[in-house]
């Protein structure tokens, strides 16, 4: 058999087997992203290996187009150059008569999509600490794809590459396709832009999107003072548990916050859940950094019953007091009698309020913050805002400017 043509069915096959291994990360990429009812799929074995975590990954992206669809064009365009020499025959694609060495332009495409494969797994083993063994899968059809195409003994792959760049400038001479090209460039360009901004094939880019407002906001420009967050007759009750040295529970009360803003019928209830063994018996170890979670949690319950429980909220979550003296420095500011506070804040009532919060979310299972109950249903770490608003209008809640019927 001819050593070219043997070449070319080896690259078929393997580039075949890379198309359907990118069909079913592309399924899985779906799943994983737009099918809240998709079970597991076959290769999440572990923490480790899962591809389906891989795939939420804002990593599993390019210019807002899923990796597993640059795959499939990878190999169908490889799959294309095999056949350019009798598809140039057809009248609409007589452009493929450009393509006059095929295998170096695969050679080429192979070690650049292996490179490009590299840096992908290191990502994947350093950045997301997770494997997608079809990915990596693909990473090895790209290498010895490339290594079949190549020519060692003419060249290797810097001829293949040097040959690939010198008909391409012999292409684009050719006024015909040298439009043809920027045609193409602008339309691709185009499109990549529309997918970037609308994000339409990456759902998981736009929630860290929206989630950036809040964690990346200097303060709380939707707080409120008082011991009212919403409508004190609101039929949607939401409970939030959290701890005020929680970094996420601070995003999570900004978006509490927000939601009372732009929502009516929804009563807002703070509970405290500090994740320290000086109040909390459920936690086997202190977390590092809420050493005086339970502190906070108690002068919290103090301001309360000067009437500002969610002024004092803010100030903790935004100003991150770093001792006693730094809460107390807080509330003078804040116009609080702080003598009382301070009183308040290690009266017997105050521990017993906060051990009261503390057995009710043991009871109800919750072992980690910030936790919301919309109505009775629990829903522990943070969702995207739109997605929380959604739930609660789900439950009954109204938009501001929509009068009840």
């Amino acid at each position: 058999m001819d050593k070219v043509l043997k070449k070319k069915i080896w690259v078929f096959i393997l580039s075949l087997i890379g198309f359907i291994t990118t069909i079913k990360l592309a399924m899985i990429y779906y799943d994983a992203n737009f099918n809240p009812y998709a079970l597991a799929s076959f290769c999440s074995i572990n923490d480790f290996i899962d591809c389906d975590s891989v795939a939420k990954t804002t990593e599993s992206q390019f210019w807002g187009i899923p990796l597993a669809y640059w795959g499939m064009f990878l190999y169908l365009f490889i799959i294309m150059l095999l056949f350019a020499n009798k598809l140039k025959n057809i009248k609409f694609l007589k452009f493929l008569e450009v393509f006059k060495n095929p295998l170096d332009y695969i050679a080429s495409l192979g070690l650049i999509s292996f490179i490009i494969s590299m840096t992908l797994l290191f990502i994947s083993l350093h950045e997301i600490r997770k494997l997608c063994v079809l990915c990596a899968a693909t990473y090895i059809l790209n290498f010895i794809i490339g290594a079949v195409a190549v020519d060692f003994k003419d060249g290797g792959f810097g001829k293949a590459i040097k040959q690939s760049f010198l008909d391409f400038v012999d292409a684009i001479k050719v006024k015909k396709y040298l439009i043809m090209f920027i045609a193409v460039m602008l339309a691709a360009a185009g499109f990549l832009t529309y997918t970037t901004m609308s994000n339409v094939f990456t759902p998981q880019i736009q929630k860290k999107k929206d989630f950036q407002e809040f964690v990346k906001a200097k303060y709380n420009k939707y707080a409120v003072v008082g011991n009212q967050l919403g409508d004190k007759d609101g039929k949607v009750i939401v409970e939030i548990y959290s701890d005020y040295r929680c970094p996420i529970c601070r995003s999570h009360n900004i978006m509490m916050h927000k939601l009372a803003k732009e929502l009516k019928n929804v009563k807002f209830v703070h509970h405290n859940f500090p994740l320290c063994t000086d109040c909390n018996p459920y936690i086997l170890q202190t977390l590092g950094g809420h050493e005086d979670s339970c502190m906070l949690a108690r002068y919290a319950y103090a301001a309360e019953k000067q009437g500002n429980l969610w002024g004092m909220n803010t100030v903790l979550f935004d100003a991150k007091p770093k001792d006693e003296a730094a809460v107390l420095e807080y509330a003078k500011q804040m116009k609080l009698d702080v003598n009382k506070l301070q009183k308040d804040a290690n009266s017997q009532e105050a521990m017993f309020a906060l051990r009261n919060d503390i057995q009710m979310a043991a009871d109800r299972g919750f072992n980690g913050t910030p936790v919301t109950v919309v109505n009775g249903k629990p829903y522990t770490g943070v969702k995207p805002y739109k997605e929380f608003k959604d739930w609660m209008i789900e439950q009954g809640a109204l938009p501001r400017d929509e009068q009840s019927n």
